[in-house]
């Protein structure tokens, strides 16, 4: 099967790019399976409802968030009655929602989708390396999934390498969110396992990680702040990852994507 992971989508112009370009991707790539991450969606922090279902009537499969879960408060109820939006698997108990889901792709395979979030420099929240392993051995790869795909939302590289090895050969791919910076290690690991450090933002690149350049700036040179973060509204670059998958769910081939706006393109060969 195909699929396409895109990350954190930075702000409203990265939203109208990825509503008005995912059908023809899932098209012309003959995709089974899209997924987003979309913790940035509404003006850079957090998640509507709205947002959700123009995110998926336009042709995304899932929604995966991390650390600006909670920053639009209807998210909290909205995540509790749809369950193609999913949260971090490591947040304590009893925190709304789920990290993992279990949904039929468009040629009927079951995709098993997790989104974990990590500790270094991050908030401390419970083992993701526990709490993905329980998932993986709960709904094991080519068994009771066809694929696994896994959001790693995480700051350090190092964490993100350690869980792309931990996965390999029970996913068919760990991708890394939040730093909005693709990185350049798009790989299939030794066991099987479609792997990208950062699949980088859906945004625009002239600005500071998503945001309008000048207050970031300042707040790097002056240690004050002068005003608000805002979404730079340019034209925006998709960033993520195309995987083609073998008969067991493990990957055939990984290509990083970089559609539009400022970045160097790079398209899978399809």
């Amino acid at each position: 099967m195909r699929f396409l992971f895109l990350g954190d989508i930075v702000g409203r112009s990265a939203r109208e790019a990825v509503v008005n370009t995912v059908p023809r991707l899932r098209q012309e790539w003959a995709l089974d399976f899209v997924v987003v991450n979309g913790e940035n969606a509404a003006g850079g922090f957090g998640i509507t409802a709205a947002i959700c279902d123009e995110l998926f009537d336009a042709g995304v499969d899932v929604i995966t968030l991390g650390n600006h879960a909670w920053d639009q408060r209807e998210a909290l109820t909205h995540i509790e009655r749809e369950n193609r939006l999913v949260r971090p698997i490591n947040f304590p108990p009893g925190t709304p929602g789920r990290g993992q889901t279990l949904i039929e792709a468009a040629n009927g395979a079951r995709v098993l989708v997790i989104n974990a979030m990590g500790r270094v420099f991050m908030d401390p929240l419970d083992d993701p390396f526990a709490a993905i392993d329980q998932a993986l051995t709960e709904t094991p790869l080519s068994d009771i999934a066809d694929a696994v795909i896994v959001d790693f939302h995480g700051e350090a590289t190092s964490e993100k390498m350690a869980m792309g090895h931990f996965c390999d050969g029970r996913a068919s791919l760990v991708v890394g969110t939040h730093s909005h910076i693709p990185t350049a290690d798009a790989q299939v690991l030794p066991g099987g396992t479609a792997y990208q450090t950062d699949a980088g933002m859906c945004g625009d690149y002239d600005s500071v990680i998503g945001m309008e350049k000048d207050e970031p700036v300042n707040r790097f040179v002056t240690k004050m702040p002068r005003g608000r973060f805002t979404p730079a509204l340019g034209p925006a670059t998709l960033c993520g990852v195309f995987v083609e998958t073998e008969g067991n769910g493990l990957a055939r081939r990984v290509e990083p994507v970089r559609l539009g706006g400022r970045l160097i393109k790079a398209l899978p060969q399809v």
